[in-house]
């Protein structure tokens, strides 16, 4: 949801002159803004964050085998890679 669809789902309490004091946030986002920090903190993307632990395991079990038969890249084509 982008900020500018979440501006027209939120309603907005004024003072009388029509100065927004606070904000009125349905259930149902405050829900996901809520869901959305908590991965924030925990620092685990939402994809990352639902992927099974088993599968986490396996692919640092299958990591660690790699770079003990001498499969490694140097760091800069790992970061090559990510920039393309």
């Amino acid at each position: 949801m982008t900020i500018s669809e979440l501006k027209d789902l939120v309603r907005y309490i004024t003072t009388a002159l029509g100065e927004p004091i606070e904000v009125v946030i349905p259930i149902a986002i405050w829900t996901q803004m809520l869901q959305s920090l908590e991965l924030l903190e925990s620092g685990l993307h939402p994809e990352d964050e639902n992927e099974p632990k088993e599968k986490i395991l396996a692919d640092l079990q299958e990591a660690i085998r790699a770079t003990k038969r001498g499969e490694t890249f140097p760091v800069s084509e790992l970061w090559d890679k990510v920039y393309e």
